[in-house]
């Protein structure tokens, strides 16, 4: 490693991770999260039912271009190798303040600046779910960039004497951008604020400067606001539930937890935690104040966890927290723990490793496990394309499925057919196709993978279902699932639009 510099192998790490990422966009579909927001690029519009509209709107120029899975996925790989390069940028300037004028209480000197880089870059390369972000586009893909972009504008807060007109513009964009992308970027705003409120008293709150740049953000995050005004504010309703889940359960914040620690590595931990131990003790509030960009949207999360949550909502903090882990973990490198760092980490690459190369595999079908988690990364094109041609060739209304998480799929392979959704749940295809009208006739998908009875001769149903066709989607010689295609007619919805 003395060949090259810390930066230099820093891009190098950066660059074999991508050629994975891109290797491996090409060769699987979309799934259920990537496809839903490639159609909320298809259908453009302010905002959307569950999400803020730029995860749709960025991605929109390719999906006009092409279908291509691995085109389109260009635009998380690129965000992700931002995220990278903003880490390590963090990660020097955090070095910097600490060693420079607020760096009395350091007991010894750090190691370079660069080589502590480095050691953050790794450590975010070895957690195995930022790949999963790097590979398919969602909210979080966008939003961890601008979290560390606006943690960047917060260290730029601290060592200046003042903010700049530039600086306050571009807190604004960054704000309204963040907004743009997921509606928890408010916790990011919230850490922001409360590094302002930390540091140095300077003033702010009365200059203009930090009313345009709320000026800026509102003006960014408006389209938000008009859609939901015309939409009875469905998507604020919508995420209010979403986040409060079902019944609060301790299990399931320690599950939570667990799970965090094995997504993310623990390797990320140890460094923060060596951090704290070695390299801020004595230290001012406004350093203490950075780590909320971390704190703050890790401990809502886990908290909410309790009545359910998703692992990789906590995508951004875990970005923001690998800076620290990156100084803690060069702190060590150079004195203590360089064992332990060196097993945690080949741990986890080949952890990710593994990952990759199942994913290529098809998965594993076994009785010994539930289910094959990536079952549903294949067969959805090919499946889509036949339902296109069944419901041409019957002279269907549409396509049907019983739950969202397979509309996506059929929508975007066999798009521009209508899909419904057969359920009572209100979401964004009822935004986009409507309600199924009485009376219709509906090609009928169910997937082995999610598998329903058919929707006959209950309240919400037809008056009859008749096999037309099947398709097993087979990898490497195993049968992975099954599609079955199904005519039904004489839709009876008595209670579907409530």
């Amino acid at each position: 490693m003395r060949q090259h510099s810390p930066s230099s192998w820093a891009a190098i790490s950066i660059c074999i991770a991508a050629l994975m990422h891109f290797a491996l966009g090409f060769a699987i579909e979309f799934s259920v999260d990537e496809a839903h927001y490639a159609l909320y690029a298809q259908h453009l519009a302010w905002s959307y039912f569950d999400h803020p509209p730029l995860v749709g709107w960025i991605q929109w120029p390719l999906v006009v271009l092409t279908s291509s899975e691995g085109i389109i996925r260009l635009v998380p790989e690129l965000l992700w190798v931002i995220s990278c390069y903003l880490v390590y940028q963090v990660t020097l300037e955090i070095h910097h303040l600490i060693q420079g004028r607020n760096a009395g209480y350091l007991t010894s000197a750090l190691p370079s600046q660069n080589t502590c880089g480095l050691m953050a870059v790794l450590a975010i390369i070895a957690a195995p779910i930022p790949h999963i972000l790097a590979i398919g586009l969602l909210p979080d893909t966008l939003l961890a960039p601008l979290s560390l972009g606006l943690m960047l504008m917060a260290i730029r807060w601290l060592t200046k004497d003042r903010f700049s007109t530039r600086d306050w513009i571009l807190t604004g964009i960054l704000l309204g951008l963040s907004g743009l992308s997921k509606y928890t970027a408010i916790f990011s705003a919230f850490a922001f604020l409360f590094v302002f409120l930390s540091g140095p008293r300077k003033s702010w709150l009365n200059t203009a400067g930090f009313w345009l740049a709320a000026i800026i953000a509102l003006f960014f995050i408006s389209p938000i606001l008009y859609w939901n005004w015309a939409n009875d504010w469905i998507s604020f309703k919508y995420q209010i539930a979403h986040g409060a889940g079902g019944a609060w359960l301790w299990r399931r914040l320690l599950a939570y937890i667990g799970v965090q620690v094995l997504v993310y590595g623990p390797l990320l931990l140890l460094g923060a935690y060596l951090f704290i131990k070695h390299c801020i003790h004595g230290a001012k509030l406004s350093i203490w104040a950075l780590l909320g960009f971390f704190a703050i949207p890790f401990v809502i999360f886990a908290t909410l966890a309790g009545g359910g949550g998703l692992p990789h909502w906590t995508s951004p903090a875990w970005f923001c927290l690998a800076p620290f882990a990156g100084i803690g973990l060069a702190k060590a490198w150079t004195t203590q723990h360089r064992r332990l760092i060196q097993i945690l980490f080949i741990s986890q690459v080949a952890l990710c490793c593994m990952g990759f190369v199942y994913v290529l595999s098809g998965g594993i079908n076994s009785s010994a496990i539930k289910a094959n988690p990536v079952a549903d990364l294949y067969g959805w094109k090919l499946a889509g394309q036949k339902a296109a041609q069944l419901t041409q060739a019957t002279k269907a209304q549409g396509i049907a499925v019983q739950n969202w998480t397979l509309g996506s799929r059929a929508a975007w392979y066999a798009k521009p057919t209508p899909v419904f959704v057969l359920d009572q749940r209100q979401d964004q295809f009822d935004v986009w196709f409507g309600k199924l009208p009485p009376g219709a006739n509906i090609l009928l998908i169910n997937w082995s993978g999610m598998p329903f009875s058919a929707p006959v001769g209950t309240q919400d149903s037809f008056e009859r279902c008749e096999p037309l066709d099947s398709l097993e989607v087979v990898r490497f010689g195993q049968i992975l699932s099954k599609f079955d295609f199904s005519l039904c007619s004489n839709w009876q919805a008595s209670g579907l639009a409530k």
